[in-house]
């Protein structure tokens, strides 16, 4: 009989420390790991073989630790993995989209990693079973194909020509999220398949078309990964040969491209967290000059869609409107001086996104924490709302490719309830089921209880809660709890339908959502209530959360992971830092823990866009001092800390690798538990972790049975 598995002789591995010391507002900060950081990162970013050699070995070795340490579990992550495929419809497809005289459409094949698009006349024959062609069928771009011999692959746009006859799409192949345009023939005078365009490198991913499908549109990283330069290309051309349409100047905005839902203007995004600014282009006119529509003004966002070429609507916070209001100005004097209210501000009411039809516009909100769709009549000015009853929901809309249309198309899912796409007949108030999302091995809502609560904090807020759980669970405190969370950039939390999540919530995990500040789920003012100066609050608002839970009977102090990723990482960082007794387990998913040297680093990729988020240290000392007082990597102290999951990636252009290698190697030192502290670095990976819908469960299977030998002693 083998011997149980015994991790007490396994030495975990030990960086060195190298002092390192900077002096900065009258502070001086010891940093012992700062030589993590490879001087040559952009380098083994691009090309992570070029990874220092030493940096190299320390990853490497503390993924063989994680590796051992796990070995236990190896049957219990096959099992998770195995059951979580089980949910997946292997064989399945997207529903298809209209225009023009085709449909288009994703699908998968059965053991397929990656999609594969497609189109059909737009008459197909729509019976076929979910996930198999439709009659007529034309694959435009095969993902598993392309990724063949691939170390990493994933897909950026993939955008059909006006014409109907090309098909351009972007490629990462290091995890980087440095993409290559290419472009193939679908249809016309010349052979599908046929590259039409050399590719174009070190791009964002996105492009636009000009109405005549003749010209590119693009944006480029500069030296430090930021998008700050729009190209203008003939469709063949060299990349040498292109135009630059426009530079960014300031290395706090980023660039973005798009079009309104007319698809009769281009436009350009500038952008930080607070502020932006929008430029357009007449996609029949790719030769023109780019036109401003309004000067950047700080604190003021706006974005636009146009009216029937008539007028461009926007969407704004301008003059005090917190929670946003829709203007409309003429095509040709659209700056703000010109704008006219058409919906006005109204506290608590967030707009969060607008698409105009031709006699339709339709505007996502969000009220009480819950979003909704509201369809304006152009015609008779007539408002109404489309409605949902479930307490806790996520809610989602597609405007499709067409403008002269009565349909929208909307995504509604709630924690018990698979993913639902409709169809809605704006002009018949009707709702037709289009695709539900199949759960192959079976799926019974009525085994789930759903909830949502509500923790007061102490300064009086009321922070939403959505708690799931398997009806069985006993709720006597002792069932063990995932607490997620995320909390920054205005990023509020769906309460959408997870297959994954069940293998914990059925193994009696109380699975919660902590909506705290720093997200939209309030408002815009529940944003603004948690970033900058108000940080401190999204800490206290998941720690006062963890409170609530325990106090209602759904788990207990020690039972609780805390659950987050990049900035809902940083989240919990800092909550283990503050109240290690509440949590028996903790995941950081390539978390954002090293803040102050960051923000005070300006050459790195997100740092100048990311000041109005978090605060500029290096040029402000409130700023200085609010950060150093919630920075995980600062603020490690010599005390217990649960048992925590550390997942990065080389690759990774948004959280840099060694701040997860950073803070783990001086928890190692620091700490005065024997609690597991794993390290799982992804040597050809980035953000988003390892690429294919199947390989990127294989991830989910470590995470969960890490869990679950934490917290609930199973392996």
């Amino acid at each position: 009989m083998p011997k149980p598995f015994d991790p007490s002789h396994l030495d975990p591995p030990i960086a060195r420390r190298k002092p390192s010391r900077t002096t900065i507002h009258d502070v001086t900060l010891a940093d012992d790991y700062a030589w993590l950081r490879d001087d040559d990162w952009r380098e083994a970013m691009q090309d992570p073989d070029k990874l220092d050699p030493d940096i190299r070995a320390y990853l490497e070795a503390e993924n063989a630790y994680t590796d051992a340490m796990m070995r236990d579990t190896t049957e219990l992550q096959n099992t998770l993995v195995a059951e979580m495929r089980a949910r997946m419809a292997e064989r399945d497809a997207s529903v298809p989209t209209p225009d023009g005289d085709h449909v288009y459409y994703v699908r998968f094949r059965e053991g397929g990693q990656h999609p594969i698009f497609c189109r059909a006349p737009r008459d197909a024959d729509g019976s076929a079973e979910p996930g198999e062609p439709l009659t007529g069928e034309q694959i435009l771009l095969d993902g598993d194909a392309e990724a063949e011999g691939r170390t990493y692959f994933a897909l950026g746009a993939v955008d059909h020509s006006p014409d109907h006859a090309k098909l351009a799409f972007a490629l990462d192949e290091r995890g980087s999220e440095a993409y290559t345009i290419r472009v193939r023939a679908i249809n016309g005078d010349r052979a599908v398949g046929e590259e039409l365009q050399p590719p174009i490198g070190n791009t964002t991913g996105n492009v636009a078309w000009s109405a005549d499908s003749a010209t590119l549109f693009y944006v480029t990283l500069d030296d430090n990964h930021r998008p700050c330069r729009v190209w203008r290309l003939a469709l063949g051309d060299d990349p040498a040969d292109a135009t630059l349409v426009y530079a960014e100047s300031d290395p706090g905005f980023f660039v973005g491209l798009g079009e309104t839902q007319s698809a009769a203007y281009l436009l350009i995004h500038a952008h930080d967290h607070a502020t932006s600014e929008v430029r357009f282009i007449p996609a029949d006119e790719p030769t023109a000059e780019p036109r401003l529509i309004s000067a950047r003004a700080p604190g003021r966002e706006y974005s636009v869609d146009d009216d029937n070429g008539k007028a461009f609507v926007i969407l704004t916070n301008a003059d005090g409107a917190e929670d946003f209001k829709l203007m409309r100005a003429p095509i040709a004097t659209p700056d703000e001086t010109h704008w006219e209210e058409i919906v006005p501000h109204e506290p608590g009411r967030l707009i969060l996104d607008h698409v105009e039809f031709a006699n339709y516009r339709v505007r996502m909100e969000r009220a009480d924490a819950l979003p909704r769709v509201v369809v304006t009549d152009k015609t008779t000015g007539e408002d109404h709302a489309i409605g949902f009853e479930d307490a806790a929901y996520s809610l989602g809309m597609s405007g499709g490719y067409e403008y002269d249309t009565a349909n929208l198309r909307f995504l509604y899912s709630a924690p018990h309830t698979p993913d639902e796409t409709f169809d809605y007949d704006m002009s018949e108030r009707t709702r037709v089921l289009r695709k539900q999302r199949q759960v192959p091995s079976g799926f019974d809502p009525d085994q789930y209880i759903v909830r949502r609560l509500a923790a007061e904090t102490a300064d009086g807020e009321h922070v939403p809660i959505t708690v799931t759980h398997h009806k069985d669970t006993p709720l006597d405190g002792n069932a063990p709890c995932v607490l997620h969370g995320y909390g920054a950039y205005g990023i509020s939390e769906p309460a959408a339908f997870s297959s994954t999540r069940l293998s914990l919530i059925d193994r009696g995990f109380v699975h919660a959502i902590a909506h705290i500040r720093g997200g939209k789920e309030r408002g815009y003012r529940w944003y603004k209530e948690g970033k900058l100066e108000k940080k401190p609050n999204t800490f206290a608002d998941f720690i006062r959360v963890a409170e609530h839970l325990c106090g209602a009977g759904y788990t207990s102090a020690g039972k609780i992971a805390a659950f987050g990723g990049s900035a809902g990482g940083m989240l919990v960082g800092a909550v283990v830092n503050k109240r290690p007794d509440l949590f028996g387990a903790a995941i950081a998913d390539v978390p954002f823990v090293d803040v102050l040297n960051t923000m005070m680093d300006d050459t790195l990729p997100l740092t100048p866009p990311e000041w109005p988020e978090w605060g500029n240290p290096r040029d402000d000392a409130k700023a200085f001092e609010t950060i150093r007082g919630y920075c995980p990597y600062q603020n490690v102290t010599a005390q217990d800390y649960p048992a925590m999951l550390v997942i990065a990636g080389v690759s990774d252009p948004r959280v840099t690798y060694w701040e997860p290698a950073k803070w783990v190697a001086k928890l190692r030192a620091t700490k005065t538990d024997d609690h597991t502290l794993l390290l799982k670095t992804h040597m050809a990976a980035g953000h988003g972790g390892l690429p294919g819908r199947f390989a990127a469960l294989e991830e989910t299977g470590l995470v969960f049975a890490f869990l679950l030998k934490e917290l609930a002693s199973v392996i």
